[in-house]
């Protein structure tokens, strides 16, 4: 049910997709034409008009950060006359800022198919704060029941404390100092290994005076988040340097109101902050995955580190700068291939050409720290030094060697082929030290895409010979070469490992051949509708072939058991 819906709303924003670009368009322009003629009131009001157009599509096709951004963006536009003078720029800026990661965040929906709402969270709080309004929390698109108290200490070994209200008070002031510290020390950036030390530390010291009190849970909970964050080395943001400072004020309660502040229970915001932070930790250690699970939260499947790098894609280069920059690259690497291969060949080698690889490869090198590729860039300048090496000894390489090169030149390829559908991003750059997997290697997703291109021509041949065969009166010469055409396709399914489709592919073909080529009788009805049910079977199957979707094991299965029902 949640694939069909996550296809429909896919599909529906392909309708939509040029509609979407075209308004961006549009309201950039009218945008533009009002920052130069401020007396344009009608430029202004179209471009309110056009965003708010872009927030109606939005919200049909359930994008729901884009939905916010388009909201927030008309209430700025509001908020700026006709005639606006330059205290208005900062609004202005922030509505130009705004359009163009819409635009990116266009492009990136249409490549990844996966709506991420919190990417687009930093510009529409920088809308709010232009126009002086309180920012949303990082758990803006967070779903929980946050009044669920689970044991956040249950995880803790904490001992109590005495019950002496003078142990107490020291106690407590002794913590607050420590919690301002580590606050006073993530906010100025500064040795922030040790100002989260001080900052656990403290949320421990405060768990155990508020040891069996509501805001026990608060003090545990937050310990366990910050020592998250140290682990997974996560950044301190604006929105967490806020959400700190917030909770700095009960440290301030518990000291000069005493044990009555720790009896009281801290507001629900303040739990879904933090639960969200281990959420988009992408942690798996016990403790965490004990809050998360009492919660029903799944683990995230963009953990903190990639979503950082997707964020960056939408302040990055588009698609036509992307997809030019990879042609350039391709280009240079085909080159470069060519005279790996002269030299694998040995065809007439010449140990200069050793030299001349090298510095290509050191020009790619090049290329690549510009792009904020370093490990890839770190690939090409080891391979240029070992090919500068052989030259110096007077050697051609062995085939081990160059093996290792020319995965290397492939490595790079791959990464320029991936950086018109993801960006430039740390994903990218791991393919310099991560062999590919099958569900991200390039080259096998064409040759999937190939597969099913030939598969569905060779299905779209069989089902109008079929029918030709039909209108007229079973002549076979409409069969002729259909089992032949269908075999033809069965070898692309071997090669995709793909044993099930190969082996319902075949049965299909040999039913033909048998049922319809070879019998001496016509057919009888059943059997026809058999086999027109194991082509569209077969048809549906091959849809995801390619895709990122998962192909679907039951439509072999119906197949299988259309063609069984009649006995073929």
């Amino acid at each position: 049910m949640v694939q069909s819906s996550l296809a429909t709303k896919s599909q529906s924003f392909d309708l939509v997709k040029e509609e979407i670009e075209q308004t961006i368009k549009q309201a950039e322009g009218s945008l533009e034409r009002f920052q130069e003629n401020r007396e344009s009131g009608e430029d202004l009001q179209n471009c309110v008009d056009f965003l708010n157009q872009l927030r109606g599509i939005f919200v049909l096709v359930e994008l729901r950060g884009g939905t916010l951004l388009c909201q927030e963006a008309v209430a700025v536009a509001n908020d700026v006359p006709v005639g606006a003078s330059d205290d208005k720029n900062s609004l202005l800026a922030a509505l130009s800022s705004a359009l163009f990661i819409l635009r990116r965040y266009v492009e990136y929906y249409h490549q990844e198919r996966a709506d991420h709402p919190e990417l687009l969270l930093p510009i529409t709080n920088d809308l709010r704060i232009a126009r002086g309004e309180k920012p949303y929390p990082e758990s803006c698109f967070f779903d929980i029941d946050a009044r669920k108290r689970p044991d956040f200490c249950a995880s803790l070994t904490l001992a109590p404390l005495s019950d002496s209200d003078d142990d107490f008070d020291i106690h407590a002031r002794r913590m607050r100092l420590m919690f301002q510290i580590g606050l006073l020390g993530v906010i100025k950036e500064r040795n922030l290994r040790i100002s989260q030390k001080l900052l656990a530390r403290s949320a421990k010291g405060f768990a155990r005076l508020s040891d069996g009190a509501p805001m026990g849970q608060l003090w545990c909970l937050l310990a366990v988040v910050v020592e998250t964050m140290q682990d997974r080395a996560m950044e301190y943001g604006k929105s967490r340097k806020r959400l700190l400072m917030r909770i700095e004020k009960y440290t301030r309660e518990i000291v000069y109101i005493g044990k009555v502040a720790i009896n009281k229970d801290a507001p629900d915001s303040l739990f879904k902050d933090l639960v969200y932070i281990l959420f988009r930790s992408g942690s798996v250690n016990p403790e965490v995955s004990q809050i998360l699970d009492s919660y029903k939260v799944a683990p995230t499947d963009l953990p903190e580190h990639i979503l950082e790098s997707h964020r960056k894609r939408l302040y990055g280069p588009g698609t036509d700068v992307l997809r030019s920059l990879s042609n350039a690259l391709r280009e240079e690497l085909n080159q470069l291939k060519d005279k790996v291969d002269i030299i694998e060949r040995g065809i007439e080698p010449d140990l200069n050409e050793l030299a001349a690889i090298a510095g290509s490869l050191e020009q790619l090198a090049n290329t690549l720290s510009v792009l904020d590729l370093s490990k890839l860039a770190d690939l090409a300048r080891k391979e240029a030094a070992q090919l500068r090496s052989w030259h110096a000894d007077n050697r051609l390489p062995g085939d081990d060697e160059l093996y290792n090169l020319a995965n290397a030149v492939l490595s790079i390829e791959d990464a320029a082929m991936q950086m018109v559908t993801r960006g430039i991003t740390s994903e990218t750059d791991a393919l310099a030290i991560v062999k590919a997997s099958r569900e991200e290697s390039t080259y096998l997703s064409e040759a999937y895409i190939v597969v099913a291109d030939e598969a569905r021509a060779a299905l779209t041949l069989a089902k109008r010979a079929i029918t030709a065969f039909i209108e007229s009166d079973y002549d076979k010469l409409h069969l002729a070469n259909l089992p032949a055409t269908l075999r033809s396709i069965w070898g692309g399914f071997m090669m995709l490992e793909d044993r099930d489709g190969a082996a319902v592919l075949a049965r299909i073909a040999d039913s033909i051949q048998t049922r319809l080529l070879d019998a001496r009788e016509a057919p009888v009805p059943t059997v026809l509708e058999a086999l027109a049910d194991a082509l569209t079977s077969l048809e549906y199957y091959i849809e995801s072939i390619g895709t990122r979707e998962e192909r679907n094991q039951d439509l072999l299965r119906l197949a299988e058991t259309s063609l069984a029902d009649v006995g073929l």
